[in-house]
């Protein structure tokens, strides 16, 4: 009786990695960004991600018990980065019933509806911030001006952001861009959403993710290089229709939706040359409705377009199986 085997379902090799570690390790690398939001919108930065994070928990557990009647996995921390996301995409001075129905649609609507976890075609926390820029546009594009409103909320003084600038009407606002230099979208001293302020804080964050493997560099560095080399080309043919490149890496949602958003496991490709195609498509799309969209940001709506893409892309670059050859 003692030689009989014990025989148990696939995967027989495990790692060390699980769902909470990896979801903690990326909470971990977005803390330079919040402590960069904190410090330049204040209190409207700790209100706005403490609504969504806690709202998407509470619909996850509510939907999981209540709803599908499966176990809530609150714990795996996937509800808290998706709430961390969400508010990262986000004005620091949104009501915060606003931030509610993000946090619903997020998980109500793009997480749970699939079945929860794994499941999801689309990216939650981005399908509810473009879901709340076509209900509230107004609410969605009022930016507060930072340091000036650490200690005001939803009466902020507000201000453009510098992707507001670079939209050709009927030409570029050189002179208002002047205003903000390159280093100071490095360091978070403008507008925009609370998580996209600090370029540094989530060039930071990228390299500690790629360095505990949490992510691989292939998708991040498709789309900032295929920005960079496009902005480049079009800025030397035609300099009325595009501004310096830097501009267009360091401003918007480039680097947050690059290194964070872009590189989620359920919906992006999982080969690298799937990663790398993705890429691609993500910064091509972000530039062309960049400049020849009406609207002055386009990182979201490339990411979204590009995760509807991923199942075809998955099937045409498949990884090698585990003992299998690779054939021409």
């Amino acid at each position: 009786m003692s030689n009989l085997l014990t025989i148990s379902p696939s995967p027989h090799a495990k790692g060390k990695e699980t769902v909470s570690s990896l979801m903690f390790g990326v909470l971990m690398a977005l803390v330079p960004a919040f402590l960069f939001s904190l410090y330049f919108f204040g209190i409207g930065a700790l209100i706005t991600t403490l609504v969504s994070v806690g709202f998407c928990v509470l619909f996850e557990w509510l939907i999981a018990k209540y709803i599908l009647k499966t176990k809530p996995q609150i714990c795996d921390g996937s509800a808290i980065l998706t709430g961390v996301l969400l508010a990262f995409n986000l004005p620091s001075n949104i009501n915060p019933f606003i931030v509610m129905i993000g946090a619903l649609v997020a998980i109500g609507v793009a997480k749970m509806t699939f079945g929860g976890l794994g499941q999801n075609l689309f990216n939650p926390a981005l399908v509810g911030r473009v879901f709340l820029l076509i209900s509230f546009p107004q609410q969605m594009t009022t930016w507060p001006k930072p340091i000036e409103n650490r200690l005001n909320y939803l009466d902020a003084v507000t201000g453009a952001t510098p992707m507001s600038f670079m939209k050709p009407r009927p030409e570029i606002d050189h002179s208002a861009l002047d205003a903000i230099q390159p280093v100071d979208m490095l360091m978070g001293a403008m507008g925009g959403s609370l998580g996209e302020i600090a370029a540094l804080a989530l060039i930071i964050g990228g390299i500690y993710m790629i360095w505990r493997k949490i992510i691989t560099w292939h998708i991040p560095v498709s789309i900032i290089a295929t920005v960079a080399i496009f902005t480049s080309l079009v800025w030397l043919i035609d300099p009325t229709m595009c501004v310096n490149p830097l501009y267009h890496l360091l401003g918007g949602g480039l680097l947050l939706g690059a290194i964070f958003m872009a590189t989620d496991y359920v919906t992006s490709p999982m080969s690298d040359k799937g990663k790398l195609i993705y890429g691609v498509g993500i910064g091509l799309l972000t530039v062309i409705i960049r400049l020849w969209g009406s609207y002055p940001e386009g990182m979201s709506f490339a990411i979204l377009l590009m995760n509807a893409v991923t199942p075809l892309i998955n099937k045409k670059f498949k990884p090698t199986r585990f003992g299998e050859t690779k054939t021409k």
